[in-house]
């Protein structure tokens, strides 16, 4: 546990820390789980309603970025008179440290899910050391 710790920290967004917005609206924080093997570390977030055009992941120093934006739909020529769910923008960063390769990592959407794959740095990955016998 105190591995993950280390490799990847939760950002929680801050007013002060986060990047100005241009749009106005609600912004939700996606609950998230990180998972850990021997070789990876995989990011789970749920971005539900998100369309996968508007999803926008990136890496800048050691800030990986989730963004997900949403639009309403209301069909033209009609008003929202009613709603018991809030809509609103996903946003979300992580610092990673450099056990991370970050040329090889991957994101996929699906459902509502969003899944990213971090994969450990060759240098930090287990491997097995054969016993010389004299």
């Amino acid at each position: 546990m105190a591995e993950i710790k280390e490799t990847i920290q939760k950002q929680e967004s801050k007013t002060s820390d986060s990047p100005e917005r241009t749009r106005s609206g609600k912004v939700f924080i996606p609950a998230s789980d990180i998972i850990e093997t021997a070789n990876e570390i995989y990011v789970v977030a749920d971005m539900p309603g998100v369309n996968e055009k508007s999803i926008d992941v990136t890496l800048e120093n050691n800030q990986l970025t989730i963004q997900g934006l949403i639009q309403l739909d209301v069909p033209e020529n009609h008003r929202l008179m009613y709603k018991e769910y809030d809509v609103g923008d996903f946003y979300r960063s992580f610092t990673i440290s450099d056990t991370i390769d970050r040329d090889k990592i991957q994101a996929s959407y699906k459902n509502g899910v969003l899944r990213l794959t971090l994969p450990k740095a060759e240098k930090l990955k287990p491997r097995q050391i054969s016993v010389n016998i004299e």
